[in-house]
């Protein structure tokens, strides 16, 4: 599923208020995601290691700029990071390992 251009081939009249912000780094996030599981997906359906390996440095790459927009999420939230490790610590003891994130 492609994701839709939200200013539709031009830029807004204005800045983005914080919330519209917000909501487009969360689209970029998901994009990257995105990116992500296409580009292992064919890492993973080829037999040749030298693509293989230049895919799977891109899907990287990609999760690098995931953490990028991880963390202005969190700047300008102020509780993204806390939202995040509460889902991870969820997760620790539903299958009880003390592995999470500080």
């Amino acid at each position: 599923m492609a994701f839709q251009n939200p200013f539709v081939g031009q830029l807004p009249a204005r800045p983005m208020n914080e919330g519209e912000l917000v909501r487009a780094l969360r689209l970029d996030l998901a994009a990257e995601e995105e990116a992500t599981a296409l580009y292992m997906a064919h890492a993973d359906a080829t037999g040749d290691d030298l693509v293989k390996m230049v895919l799977t440095s891109i899907a990287d790459e990609e999760r690098v700029h995931a953490g990028e927009l991880q963390m202005l999420l969190d700047i300008i939230t102020g509780n993204e990071f806390k939202l995040l490790s509460d889902g991870m610590k969820e997760v620790a003891l539903k299958v009880g390992t003390d592995k999470v994130p500080q």
